[in-house]
């Protein structure tokens, strides 16, 4: 967060949170992806100016962490502002599908191995 305007910076997060510190909800890591919903709900009122930049971004699926970097904000504001679109029905967010850890594909890893062995 550089930048000749970072003196205004140190307020701006503040301010797009409504001076909330915390999310609302557990849905969102770093690798969550989120989609605008499209179209968007019409009871869910208008939204503010940061919140429409989020939704332009979320066209097309795109992880918090990408969107943080893209908005050039903290991770922990754009989750709280998340919260709120996820709130009025104006995103989805998708979880990382989970790993199983447990056992190896060895078929890929065969694989794996046959290719390392070609170069």
């Amino acid at each position: 967060m550089g930048g000749s305007d970072s003196a205004g910076r140190l307020v701006r997060p503040f301010t797009l949170t409504g001076g909330r510190t915390r999310p609302s909800r557990a849905d969102f890591t770093l690798i969550t992806t989120v989609t605008a919903v499209d179209p968007q709900p019409q009871a869910a009122g208008r939204p503010q100016p940061e919140h429409l930049r989020i939704l332009r971004l979320c066209e097309r699926p795109l992880a918090v962490a990408e969107l943080a970097a893209r908005l050039d904000l903290p991770v922990s504001v754009v989750v709280i502002m998340l919260c709120d679109l996820l709130e009025a029905g104006r995103i989805t967010a998708r979880p990382p599908h989970p790993v199983n850890r447990t056992t190896p594909d060895l078929d890929l890893l065969q694989k794996v191995r046959e290719g390392l062995g070609r170069l």
